[in-house]
């Protein structure tokens, strides 16, 4: 691919702008790794924020970068991406981003990135400049993410409440207090790899197609370190309206609950970001506590405030797209 001529002011602004998407992603995507254990006051949330934030950050010592190589390499052609059409697509996730947080809706920064990014490319050069393999596999682990989120979720809390079934409830409560901070570092850290790479990888396009990479797609280690923090800033800053939304109204959780819905999105999450699979943690959390929910009766779960969240799912590509094409069309081409 030949590089674009791409100003160093206007590379640092940006990628300044992607940071800040990075640590909007942290605080709007808070509520996946506190909500249970907040919810079921294992910890306050002054004390959930800081392990969330830890562990966000620590993930970049753990896991290979396959999601922001799928992001970079696997959404668009590369040969058309420049500084206009990274703005746009960061202008676009960033619109829909807040728009969810005001109103406290669940939706995922990670789609709305990938929608932003898709939605640019569009406008840009038109449909053929999407790479369809990248696109149908994140499409698909949009439906398959929570299913599978809530189906292992069920599992597990079935097979706690059957192994537990003799034991006292003061003891069961007990021991999954503290085996819920295990499993709260063990989702946080899927939570920092998945999406922490998303904003990686689309840095390292924007730098790859300024030459500022050389002729290889690479993400230098500079760019994995400022997102990392970035994404663990925004933890630590929370996102109470979300969590609020997540862990005491889409049902009622207990310990072990909490601790069953955290490790069956933990899984999910680390399980695609070894395959290079970028999927929304908020789907999958939400898959998750769902799935743990309806083990105690099907009304246990509140569907009504379910079924705006799954709506917000099913909008929040084409919507974030839309916003990032007219970002993209409105700009001062030159």
């Amino acid at each position: 691919m030949e590089a674009v001529s791409i100003s160093l002011w206007v590379v640092v602004a940006l990628v300044a702008v992607a940071l800040a998407f990075d640590f909007m992603n942290g605080f709007h995507d808070a509520a996946n790794s506190i909500a249970t254990v907040v919810s079921t006051r294992v910890l306050k949330p002054y004390q959930a924020v800081i392990m969330a934030a830890f562990f966000n950050f620590a993930a970049l010592f753990v896991f290979h970068l396959s999601v922001a190589t799928t992001i970079g390499r696997g959404i668009v052609d590369q040969g058309i991406v420049d500084h206009y059409l990274v703005f746009g697509a960061l202008i676009g996730a960033i619109a829909w981003n807040l728009i969810t947080w005001y109103y406290g809706i669940p939706s995922s920064s990670s789609h709305a990135l990938i929608g932003g990014f898709a939605g640019a490319a569009v406008a840009k050069a038109g449909w053929g400049a999407l790479l369809a393999t990248g696109l149908l596999k994140i499409t698909l682990f949009i439906v398959l993410a929570p299913v599978m989120g809530m189906a292992l979720g069920f599992a597990l809390m079935v097979a706690t409440l059957w192994i537990f079934r003799r034991a006292r409830p003061s003891r069961v409560d007990a021991l999954f207090r503290r085996l819920q901070l295990i499993s709260a570092a063990f989702y946080s850290l899927g939570h920092g790899t998945n999406d922490a790479q998303k904003t990686m990888g689309i840095i390292a396009i924007l730098l790859f197609s300024g030459g500022y990479l050389g002729p290889e797609f690479y993400v230098p280690f500079w760019v994995i370190l400022a997102a990392h923090a970035a994404i663990g800033l925004g933890t630590l800053a929370g996102g109470w309206r979300i969590v609020k939304t997540m862990g005491m109204r889409l049902t009622k959780l207990r310990p072990v609950g909490g601790f069953c819905a955290e490790t069956a999105g933990a899984v999910m999450l680390i399980g695609t970001a070894i395959g290079g699979i970028p999927v929304s943690t908020t789907h999958t959390i939400t898959g998750s506590i769902m799935g743990v929910g309806a083990t105690q009766r099907f009304s246990a779960v509140r569907w009504g405030v379910a079924g705006r969240i799954v709506w917000a799912w099913i909008l929040t590509i084409p919507l974030s797209g839309a916003l990032a094409a007219a970002t993209w069309l409105i700009l001062p081409h030159g």
